[in-house]
């Protein structure tokens, strides 16, 4: 790689490259946990928290279960960056067709396998015999969106690599805005209940999926793609991507446990509390989705300056992310601590509900500081494809940190089980940080050196 930077385009690279992809994402991922707070306050107005239990869990539920499949979207933008990077019109198209052929064997097995997969869910979820049933049927209609789902994040992640920030928007956008507009009018107007918030989604998604395909067509027609389609049918073809997909995998299977043994955990100590923690959650949520806008950005540009062999603009792109880093760290920290009670009262008027919900507060005033660093290297590591290190980071954190935290506190200590979740949660988005953090530092002095990474 060119260690160079005389040759190297600052404006590739500058503050204003970062938000031009970010502030587009921004809104975009704002979006998710609005729609979260809107399905959580339409369950949270009715008459038992059940309803909001069940939904909670099911969302829960479909959120671990992408999160698993999320390498789908991250693996597809690295890839394709560095062949947009590199001006290669042969790989361009290969790097959606391929995922894309994939997501639909993925979500073929889903729906094949829809009844163990939703009752193995069920039972891990340990859910209350009044929520359970709320729970299946929520949970039933929801997974037949899971070809649009998965084809969504190939196609997310594709436009996101080719450096086109304001396709994702339009996709997310118009798919939460309806998702929102039916979820009012299914369960608000025509009494529904929970099977109107999946039935929402469900309808969402494939309209967001007709407005993708619509932006991919129009995204292919500014350039000359060499189209191969013999190379899809070929295995070999799918090393690179296969590769890069499994460490993803297994990295989301050890986030996806991490959520679900949280969901689980809280379900068995109660509904009440299930409920509380799914509210706190959206803080989780809104944060994170807004912060990975960043980390989008951070995505594109590295993957660009990799294909690019462009070093300085390794170091521009990451520098500058993490500038705007923490800038959101401060905002967010501060936002919770001031605003956080009328947070919650926005989201829900069950009594008991808001009560258990603030006890908790305290850790959300914690969150972006622990976790900031983290949401933004994971989009650092997607851009250079080094998907192995991130394998590495999240199991060791979840395997050194997460449990062993979670396990001191409440089974050893006796600590407030609830209180323990979140405080092993705080110190797991921290390890993730410090090690991706200094394993970066590493990574990037062999590649200024000329070394193999």
């Amino acid at each position: 790689m060119n260690v160079s930077a005389e040759n190297t385009d600052r404006h590739d690279y500058s503050h204003r490259a970062v938000w031009s992809i970010a502030l587009p994402m921004i809104i975009s991922a704002v979006s998710a946990p609005l729609l979260g707070l809107v399905d959580t306050a339409v369950m949270g107005h009715l008459d038992g928290p059940w309803f909001l239990a069940a939904v909670a869990a099911g969302a829960a539920l479909f959120n671990v279960l992408y999160i698993g499949l999320n390498f789908l979207r991250m693996g597809t933008t690295g890839i394709a960056a560095q062949a947009y990077g590199a001006r290669n019109n042969r790989a361009i198209p290969d790097s959606l067709a391929q995922p894309l052929i994939l997501a639909a064997l993925l979500a073929i097995m889903m729906l094949l396998f829809r009844g163990p997969l939703i009752e193995l869910g069920v039972k891990l979820l340990g859910t209350s015999e009044t929520t359970t049933p709320y729970l299946r049927e929520y949970s039933y209609l929801r997974i037949w969106s899971a070809p649009a789902s998965l084809a969504n994040l190939v196609i997310i992640g594709w436009l996101l690599g080719m450096q086109n920030a304001r396709g994702p928007l339009l996709i997310t956008v118009i798919t939460n805005g309806i998702n929102v507009v039916l979820d009012l009018w299914l369960v608000v107007v025509l009494g529904m209940e929970v099977r109107g918030v999946a039935v929402a989604t469900l309808c969402a998604e494939y309209i967001g999926l007709l407005i993708g395909v619509l932006l991919v067509l129009k995204e292919l027609g500014k350039r000359t793609p060499h189209w191969v389609p013999a190379d899809w049918l070929q295995l070999r073809t799918y090393r690179r991507l296969l590769a890069v997909n499994s460490h993803l995998l297994l990295r989301s299977a050890a986030l996806m446990f991490t959520f679900a043994f949280i969901t689980a955990q809280g379900a068995r100590i109660g509904d009440t509390v299930l409920a509380a923690n799914a509210v706190l959650l959206n803080f989780l949520y809104f944060y994170a989705y807004a912060q990975d806008g960043i980390a989008h950005a951070a995505e594109a540009l590295t993957g660009k300056a990799i294909g690019d062999r462009d070093v300085s603009g390794l170091s521009l792109a990451v520098n500058r992310s993490l500038f705007w880093t923490g800038v959101f760290t401060i905002v967010f920290t501060a936002a919770y601590w001031l605003a956080g009670e009328h947070i919650i009262a926005m989201i829900t008027d069950l009594t008991n509900v808001r009560r258990i919900a603030g006890e908790y507060l305290v850790w959300l005033w914690l969150l972006p500081v622990a976790s900031g660093w983290c949401f933004l290297y994971d989009g650092v590591y997607v851009g250079m494809t080094r998907s192995r290190e991130m394998m590495t980071v999240m199991v060791g954190s979840v395997v050194l940190v997460f449990l062993p935290t979670w396990y001191l506190l409440d089974r050893v200590l006796g600590i407030d089980g609830n209180h323990a979740l979140w405080a092993a949660l705080i110190l797991f988005m921290a390890c993730r940080s410090m090690a991706m953090h200094l394993w970066y530092r590493h990574m990037h002095v062999a590649i200024m050196r000329g070394l193999p990474i």
